[in-house]
């Protein structure tokens, strides 16, 4: 994570204006004795000050105390704030899950490269968004929650291969009921499915239904080629969950229709509250230090 320092809230900066007029009004204003330099003679105002019976508030420093203490409360509702080195990884509201196939027929033939590149593809494009990762086979895993760090989807990816998954066949359905189940609570979500397509029967259809009706959007990159002796993809099935699911299809070698599909606008707005969280907030302490100034002119001269 970026080591800069942010302001959780800059529109507070605004009110710098109004306070620079302050102050110059402040600067060009007169001596102000409470009233008295204006019916008494200059003589006595200057003897009665010298005493300490009276003060010019319109003089020296003390004039400008107010506007510091207000000028450190802005600063402080601004909210300063650096990144926290304990941040918890957080699913946020737009968050995607790729669902790779590592069934034989892909994990144990050409199709595993395909698979790999297109996760890996799919993860550059998101940058902005959460993505998380599902392996299946005959069995759904979940291999990594939606996160915004992406060296640990990379190891993740980089560890695809032949053996990984402990069962066999292909059943996508578990894919996408896991799924489902990880993205139930966001806003806008979607699920990728990545696959040669085996295995999609209609529970896998029902299942794509129910994603859509959720509003879970559902998109598919096809793994074109496929193991020795296994059931060549099919791009038809592909194409058709696409379509249930009201996502877009494409091919792992030509993700341009899903990439469109999952950085349409408006998806990669960040939620406040989360963002809030990724960082130590140092404006509740600068804003308590406004008090000392202010403290200040409570002070009773002698």
């Amino acid at each position: 994570m970026n080591g800069a320092p942010i302001l959780l809230r800059p529109d507070w900066l605004l009110m710098l204006v109004p306070l620079a007029v302050l102050a110059l009004w402040q600067m060009r204003r007169r001596p102000d004795a409470g009233g008295w330099q204006e019916v008494m003679p200059p003589a006595m105002l200057t003897a009665m000050q010298h005493l300490g019976h009276l003060t010019a508030d319109g003089t020296g420093w003390r004039r400008f105390v107010p506007l510091i203490g207000a000028l450190t409360l802005i600063l402080g509702l601004s909210g300063p704030a650096l990144p926290r080195a304990d941040a918890p990884v957080l699913a946020q509201v737009d968050a995607v899950m790729l669902a790779v196939d590592l069934s034989p027929s892909v994990a144990e033939g050409p199709g595993l490269v395909q698979a790999q590149l297109a996760a890996a593809g799919l993860m550059q494009r998101l940058a902005g968004r959460p993505v998380g990762l599902i392996l299946f086979d005959g069995e759904a895993y979940l291999a990594s929650a939606p996160t915004a760090d992406s060296r640990l989807l990379e190891t993740q990816i980089a560890a695809m291969g032949p053996g990984v998954m402990p069962g066999d066949g292909s059943r996508p359905a578990a894919a996408l009921g896991l799924g489902g189940e990880l993205l139930a609570q966001m806003k806008r979500a979607d699920l990728v499915l990545i696959s040669d397509g085996g295995g999609i029967d209609a529970t896998t259809r029902s299942a794509a239904s129910r994603l859509s009706e959720r509003g879970i959007r559902l998109s598919t990159l096809l793994i074109e080629a496929v193991a020795p002796d296994a059931p060549p993809a099919d791009a038809r099935a592909m194409i058709e969950m696409a379509e249930l699911g009201g996502g877009a299809a494409g091919t792992a070698r030509d993700r341009a229709a899903v990439e469109r599909q999952l950085t349409r606008p408006g998806l990669t707005e960040r939620d406040p509250g989360l963002t809030a969280a990724q960082y130590r907030d140092f404006g509740p302490l600068i804003a308590a230090l406004a008090l000392l100034p202010i403290l200040s002119l409570l002070r009773r001269g002698r």
